[in-house]
């Protein structure tokens, strides 16, 4: 069901498909490419579009440039929109209205822009923030699946499929995941989704040499288990992933609190050296981390037999970081994950890089089977966690695929324009 803000949207239909590309124009060069590159169009589908929700710090981009102040932007242009929920805070609405972007009352007639074929060459979904509700597993029910599918109806109506981003991960309901994956597959949908945090700054700068010998790893995680878990667990896996013969899925989940907690670390269920090397880089509230009564350690195993461990202090960290041990290596590596707000959310740049990349190639620019399995591990964590601390045994999570070695954010460098 719809907010109820919902119901003045038809008051603010404007424009028509000539109007499609009337947002700016970017002369960056494409990952990979050099000189100008004549840019493609975007559709982007929308829960709810606000000061710094998602839409603003990935759609803003397009629109207003890398830095959102005027300048220069990716080679991309946003066709229409469609927004499903608008808050007394709205900005999408003016946004559209500025730079002459037609918002449709429906899925289907952003992604045609109006018309009877599908002119775009690309979809962003960004299912992030709004009036949502929740399940018994705190999970927040964003309408992703529901998007997806009207999307994909759509190519399947009018007989043109184009690159789809799902902001975040898929679902988040594991059945819902799956479906979205399968669907993609099935239609041959050239799919990508994940979190900007795999691909932002550093600190300290650190990359785990790729088809290296992992001895140990561990994430560290804060906020809310949901919509942080994700998170921590894509920094993760796109750490861990790199580790010899590429990545088999995983075995079993299991989430553990309180008591069971701790004393699986003092008893050595997580490597007492890795974690630690991760929790120095962690900034941290004052107090002691076991003081944090929402504490959860996240415990999986790999099919290769390979250990995962995220310990999630909702109270305790500031951030998130991870720490691995490579073989050979002295050191063990470990960094944090930056979250910068200015200018704009830096690092969800980055992301848009990435995206930008997929809809000029027709091609995802890194796996979407990392942010699925993560999808799969928090969806079985919270469900473990659900379940007093259950291990479960996940045959579905066998999902193998190859890393891509795909860059990060520069540390050192917040000013310049993200690499073409």
């Amino acid at each position: 069901m719809h907010h109820p803000d919902v119901m003045n949207r038809r008051d603010w239909l404007t424009g028509t498909a000539a109007m499609a590309l009337g947002a700016g124009v970017s002369r960056l060069a494409v990952a990979g490419n050099a000189g100008p590159t004549k840019p493609k169009s975007v559709a982007a589908v929308i829960t709810v579009y606000r000061p710094g929700s998602h839409a603003d710090v990935l759609i803003g981009k397009i629109l207003e440039g890398w830095k959102q102040d005027g300048g220069t932007g990716p080679a991309l242009t946003v066709a229409s929109m469609y927004i499903e929920q608008f808050p007394n805070e709205d900005i999408g609405r003016a946004l559209a209205k500025k730079y002459n972007v037609p918002l449709f009352e429906s899925i289907e007639k952003a992604v045609t822009v109006g018309g009877d074929r599908i002119p775009v060459d690309g979809v962003i979904l960004i299912g992030e923030h709004g009036d949502y509700p929740w399940n018994d597993k705190e999970q927040h029910l964003y309408p992703r699946r529901r998007f997806f599918e009207e999307i994909t109806n759509t190519f399947e109506k009018y007989g043109r499929v184009v690159p789809v981003f799902n902001d975040k991960h898929p679902g988040p309901v594991w059945a819902d995941a799956k479906w979205m994956y399968d669907r993609a597959l099935k239609l041959k949908v050239p799919f990508m989704a994940g979190s900007s945090l795999p691909v932002t700054y550093r600190d300290p700068e650190m990359n785990v040499p790729m088809d290296c010998q992992i001895e140990g790893a561990v994430g560290i995680g804060y906020s809310g288990l949901d919509i942080y878990g994700f998170h921590t667990l894509d920094c993760f896996q796109c750490l861990v992933e790199r580790r010899r013969g590429g990545e088999t899925g995983v075995k079993w989940v299991q989430c553990l609190q309180g008591d069971t907690l701790w004393k699986a670390l003092d008893s050595g269920a997580v490597p007492n050296d890795v974690l630690e090397a991760a929790l120095a880089v962690t900034p941290q509230q004052p107090g002691k981390r076991r003081d944090d009564a929402e504490a959860a350690l996240f415990l999986f195993e790999y099919n290769d037999g390979f250990p995962g461990a995220v310990l999630m202090l909702p109270n305790f960290a500031r951030g998130i970081s991870a720490a691995v041990k490579v073989k050979g290596q002295e050191r063990i590596l470990a960094t944090r994950f930056e979250e910068r707000p200015q200018p704009r959310h830096p690092h969800f740049a980055y992301l848009l890089k990435g995206i930008e990349r997929m809809i000029h190639t027709g091609r995802p620019t890194y796996p979407v089977e990392r942010t699925v399995l993560t999808s799969g591990i928090l969806d079985r964590a919270l469900t473990s966690r659900a379940q007093k601390g259950e291990k479960l045994m996940t045959p579905e999570l066998a999902i193998s695929y190859r890393p891509v070695d795909y860059p990060h954010a520069p540390l050192p460098d917040l000013e310049s324009d993200p690499p073409g």
